[in-house]
């Protein structure tokens, strides 16, 4: 099968674009707006609006296929490319990457993947998000072509086996981490709550904000919880307890461990407490806390996100022992063929593999991620899009069971 026509359009991201370090530097916001000049360079606000683009496939025989490029919340900081605004790159793909597809022949995804995220323009790399796009849309075409689920797809190339029963879900909640607590709590989501502490104010110039929030979601999930329900307290704090104690690594884990034993009998599990200046740093240190709390007897688990952008990336933290999960951040690795294999040498080294992303990112790019989730039976995967709870959450538990129903019934066919 051959791509007869390419295309592009504009599209609407689930979130918004936030400048990190003008946050982090103590942006303080008016309602939802952050007033005031970004320092990141490429925005034009410390939070604007999210922008995707679709790049669309038309096959011979008339299938549609597209993909969707996403820029994560916080672009062009921690070795990630710039924002990702519509307008200007749409020009960029129509000159420069639609004619490379027309006339194409559909042949794996794997290789058409790894094609177009090697391709320079000018010498330069295409922009991840571009790269991620193109991925999706060569992944969701041949599902369409071989009539298989996009999972089928990356388990044949892969040699996987899929995962027959869900992968287990963190939500998002934005700033409103107790309404959205709640909402989790009453879906019964696996791991709670992406809070968006990325700031001191949200933690605490001693850490007592956010130990203050622990306390309240463990008398929360007691008091309206159902019985059995056990969710990981999962809190991605963007590297603000490092601030806060200096990367004194000792006092850092006294910190955490105050807050486990706050949590107690559910299980922590934090994402990022360490935000270095390099890639080299950000696992030596994240390596060394995941030490200390172990000589200490805790059951904290680390999740490792930041200068996570490559499958090298992953591989050196892995290698290093840095932490027990890694945040394969979707849309940060190009094409999603990075997101695969980096998954999968996670899981094939023992440590767990946290399939991620954005809640920028759109319908199309979370059911994408679903399918990879289930293909290579990652350990955890985010609701997204958006930071609304329910949305996110739907879209990701309703591909993932009717996927599952769908395997399920095709392995009977094959049985019977």
């Amino acid at each position: 099968m051959h791509i007869k026509k390419a295309l592009v359009s504009k599209g609407m991201g689930g979130f918004y674009f936030d400048d990190y370090a003008a946050i982090k530097a103590g942006a303080k916001p008016d309602g939802f707006i952050y007033p005031g000049k970004p320092v990141t360079a490429g925005h034009s606000k410390i939070r604007q609006a999210g922008e995707t683009m679709s790049i669309i496939l038309v096959l011979e025989d008339d299938t549609v296929a597209f993909g969707d490029a996403v820029g994560i919340q916080y672009m062009g900081v921690v070795g990630r490319d710039p924002i990702l605004i519509a307008d200007r790159y749409i020009p960029f793909v129509k000159k420069n990457i639609l004619p490379l597809l027309a006339g194409r022949e559909l042949t794996s995804f794997k290789e058409l993947s790894a094609e177009f995220d090697a391709l320079q323009i000018d010498g330069r790399p295409v922009h991840t998000g571009i790269r991620y796009a193109l991925s999706q849309a060569f992944l969701d075409a041949l599902a369409k072509v071989q009539r298989r689920t996009m999972a089928e797809v990356i388990s044949a190339e892969y040699g996987t086996q899929i995962s027959k029963k869900p992968i287990p879900v963190l939500a998002q909640s934005g700033d409103d981490r107790y309404a959205a607590a709640d909402k989790m709590i009453l879906k019964k989501v696996d791991a709670i709550t992406q809070g968006l502490f990325n700031s001191v104010a949200k933690v605490g110039t001693k850490g007592e904000v956010l130990l203050d929030y622990v306390r309240w979601l463990k008398e929360r999930v007691e008091k309206y919880g159902e019985p059995g329900y056990r969710p990981v307290f999962h809190l991605d704090v963007y590297g603000i307890p490092g601030d806060i104690f200096d990367h004194r690594i000792p006092d850092l884990a006294a910190y955490l461990m105050e807050l486990e034993k706050a949590a107690a009998p559910f299980p922590m599990r934090f994402e990022d407490p360490i935000v270095a200046k390099d890639r080299e740093s950000q696992i030596q240190l994240t390596g060394a806390l995941k030490k200390e709390l172990a000589d200490r007897g805790s059951k904290i688990e680390l999740s490792l996100d930041e200068w996570c952008n490559t499958v090298e990336d992953t591989q050196m933290a892995v290698d290093a022992d840095a932490a027990h999960m890694i945040q394969v951040k979707t849309p940060s690795l190009g094409g999603f063929h990075n997101a695969v294999e980096a998954a999968l040498y996670c899981k094939n080294h023992g440590v767990q593999a946290f399939l991620g992303g954005t809640c920028n990112g759109t319908d199309q790019s979370t059911r994408v991620t679903v399918h990879g989730a289930l293909a290579t039976q990652a350990d955890l995967i985010y609701n997204k899009p958006g930071m609304g709870v329910d949305e996110g959450y739907m879209i990701v538990y309703n591909e993932m069971q009717r996927t599952l129903a769908l395997l399920e019934y095709k392995g009977e066919q094959a049985a019977s």
